[in-house]
């Protein structure tokens, strides 16, 4: 599809979808607890509503309307065996927080997705849950289909070689399950939404700096949850406002968790005019109305623990750089290469075909500032956030960009294209 440009200005207030991370664990949380749990705000984006394909088909009512979730848990012991094979599509989330769940319960489940999910690498997360006394049976022992063989599991003390919430959630959830306490220490701090809905939903989890400390045999009460706007998504007007010249943009109901707020820290270190001003707390995850305009900017060097923070925003982060004064250097970042593609390897070539300066690392990204931006045929790779860079930096492009796979975005944001528009 052709993409939008624009070099005059965008103004307006945009209300961003819920939080892909919190919906994701509502619905999880909700099948795992006793009695009704209503979600509003939910993403409706195709990968949460994979998570709600696969409890589903565990044998959990869920009913969707336009205005709310509503999940009609059944307790630990209430998941079922699935009559067929669980496909999470291409949600890397629901398969490696599934892994967690499946283990310690009381069948056989087979957990396969999409090509892009087949070639994710899941032996991280079954490494753990072997030592807790998982068993699986996978491709090359690491990569989906994989078959999970429920049994029971047993505590353990686990240091996270890579800091991912994602492999730290399936720990947590099988560690719910395993009688004794398990006890995490995390390599950097990473989002905590698992932690916070423990406790949201009726449980303890203890967190001191980087050691989670979660025991077993817990069980959860139905609650009423409400999904802020996810700050992933919010980043690319963030970035539109900053560098798209006569600019103003307000985010309203962005959730600003802190430990997802990396983007926020880098664009005031790059010289950004942003306002964040808290709104509310829904739960224990606060939200906030963001505002941004168009600034002078300078490149800077992102790395270290601010980048678990912020992992998801790294392909905008590297277009926002572009337009910066300087150069911008980008290390610590190897988990870019096993998301939904290597986004070192795809923001490097399509942001080049566009024009601009940048050398992919070992384990990041070097962005040369102040680069024009030209028209290109470019591509998504199947994946959204690659999608949305790319519209991002079509709004300064001299010519005309043609975006193959555009609707990989419907994966956290079906409706980006008519809000970007919005804002003309």
């Amino acid at each position: 599809m052709q993409l939008m440009t624009n070099k005059q200005g965008l103004n307006g207030t945009i209300r961003v979808p819920g939080d892909k991370s919190i919906s994701h664990r509502s619905i999880m949380f909700g099948a795992l607890a006793k009695g009704t749990t209503t979600v509003t705000n939910f993403l409706m984006g195709e990968d949460c509503l994979s998570t709600i394909g696969a409890f589903r088909a565990l044998g959990i009512t869920i009913d969707v309307s336009p205005d709310k979730i509503v999940v009609h848990g059944k307790g630990w012991d209430g998941l079922q065996k699935p009559t067929g094979i669980l496909d999470v599509g291409n949600s890397g989330t629901t398969i490696r927080l599934m892994l967690g769940i499946l283990a310690g319960r009381s069948f056989d489940t087979m957990i396969e997705g999409d090509a892009s999910i087949a070639k994710r690498p899941m032996g991280r997360v079954m490494e753990p849950l072997r030592e807790m006394g998982a068993t699986f049976e996978a491709k090359e022992d690491n990569f989906a289909p994989v078959k999970v063989i429920g049994t029971n599991l047993r505590p353990v003390e686990y240091t996270l070689p890579v800091a991912s919430a994602q492999v730290k959630s399936a720990i947590i959830f099988a560690a719910l399950q395993a009688k004794g306490e398990t006890t995490i220490i995390e390599k950097e701090k990473t989002r905590d939404h698992t932690e916070q809905m423990i406790r949201q939903f009726g449980g303890e989890v203890t967190v001191d700096d980087l050691v989670i400390r979660v025991s077993g045999n817990q069980q959860f009460q139905g609650q009423a949850v409400v999904v802020p706007g996810d700050i992933s998504s919010a980043a690319f007007f963030i970035v539109a406002g900053l560098i798209v010249p006569n600019s103003k943009i307000r985010l309203e109901n962005v959730g600003i968790n802190p430990t997802r707020t990396g983007i926020i820290d880098v664009v005031k270190a790059m010289g950004g005019k942003i306002i964040v001003e808290k709104t509310s707390a829904a739960g224990d995850e606060p939200a906030g109305t963001i505002t941004v305009e168009t600034s002078e900017l300078k490149g800077i060097e992102i790395g270290g623990d601010i980048i678990p923070r912020l992992i998801d925003e790294l392909p905008v982060i590297a277009l926002l750089a572009s337009q910066a004064t300087g150069k911008t250097t980008i290390k610590d970042a190897e988990e870019l290469k096993v998301k939904e593609t290597n986004r070192i390897d795809a923001v490097v070539t399509e942001l080049s075909k566009m024009g601009v300066a940048i050398v992919g690392t070992e384990d990041g990204m070097i962005i040369e500032g102040q680069q024009t931006l030209h028209g290109a045929t470019v591509k998504s790779y199947g994946d959204h956030r690659m999608g949305m860079t790319l519209q991002i930096a079509a709004l300064l492009a001299d010519s005309d960009v043609i975006l193959e796979n555009a609707d990989a975005i419907n994966v956290s944001y079906p409706n980006f294209f008519e809000d970007v528009a919005s804002l003309y």
